[in-house]
């Protein structure tokens, strides 16, 4: 993949400012951040994830040693979701009690940094995964901080005793008492920020405890398929539709039409089953005002 189209490295070869003025001006270029472009057609511009992750790597070089990605900067950069956090601002963290500063572009946190807290991501020095959930535990609202526990959880990319021993570790700075609590609701059967959201939602609103990602046999032993969240209790499937109103991606070839009805027939197979009584689908726009899913869901006691 291309390296972003830097100023400096433009004028020197030979490009104008006049040229770099019309190149933006007419949408050729799309600016990352003064003086970091991209060709406006590059994938990298289509995700904010994409695009931060190549502003930190366009960044990176020009901060003096001693720098590691932090924050939501590291998040990204481990492959973690960040919803819920603008990913505008590179975060860094030097090894140093004081100095921290804030800008529009960069911002640099000054914090103690032992070396089992530092890795090597593709070249540059970046919070471990550990220490990169607990910071954003510690400042990020308590939903984004949930579903980034819960994803680096699902994939393995740290275990929950690391999480709470990131949490002792943490013990003094401003925001521990809430990066407790979010290690201890984290779950690794998690799949995907709308459930880690739609787990919040449902906690607040004092619905029972799910099973997660809850296989379903059909008579003969077979899977149906594995549901989002499962009150055996009450018979009640939950499913979390984050592609949209039709489900899940569709296979090879499929057009609206395949995918209703697919998701019919899964439907009908599931509420065929012993103990199944009703099936309760909500989406991304639900989870703005989840009061009226909660009230289909089973309370807790």
């Amino acid at each position: 993949m291309d390296e972003p189209l830097l100023r400096r490295d433009l004028l020197r070869l030979g490009t104008t400012e006049a040229e770099i003025r019309a190149a933006l001006r007419t949408g050729r270029w799309t600016g990352l951040r003064p003086g970091v472009y991209l060709e406006t057609g590059d994938e990298r511009l289509r995700f904010a994830s994409t695009r931060h992750a190549t502003l930190v790597e366009a960044t990176f070089p020009t901060l003096a040693p001693g720098a590691v990605v932090s924050g939501p900067s590291a998040a990204v950069r481990h492959g973690l979701p960040v919803w819920g956090v603008p990913l505008t601002t590179v975060h860094v963290t030097r090894d140093r009690v004081s100095g921290g500063r804030g800008g529009p572009r960069l911002r640099v946190h000054a914090s103690p940094l032992p070396a089992d807290d530092v890795v090597d991501v593709r070249g540059i020095p970046t919070t471990s995964v550990a220490r990169t959930v607990v910071d954003l535990a510690r400042t990020a609202p308590f939903e984004t901080a949930v579903a980034v526990a819960d994803a680096a959880l699902h994939r393995h990319l740290v275990t929950p005793d690391r999480l709470c021993d990131a949490v002792l570790a943490a013990c003094g700075r401003h925001g521990v008492g809430r990066a407790r609590a979010v290690v201890a609701f984290a779950d690794a059967r998690a799949d995907g920020p709308g459930e880690s959201r739609s787990r919040v939602r449902m906690a607040r609103l004092h619905v029972a405890r799910p099973v997660l990602q809850h296989p379903v046999l059909d008579g003969r032993g077979h899977r149906i398929g594995v549901v989002d969240f499962w009150w055996p209790d009450h018979g009640v499937v939950g499913e979390f539709d984050g592609l949209g109103r039709y489900g899940r991606p569709g296979h090879p070839g499929d057009n609206a039409a395949d995918a209703v009805v697919r998701e019919k027939r899964r439907e009908d197979a599931l509420r065929a089953r012993p103990g199944v009584r009703t099936v309760v689908r909500w989406t991304w726009d639900d989870l703005d005002d989840f009061a009226a899913v909660a009230q289909r869901l089973p309370r807790a006691a």
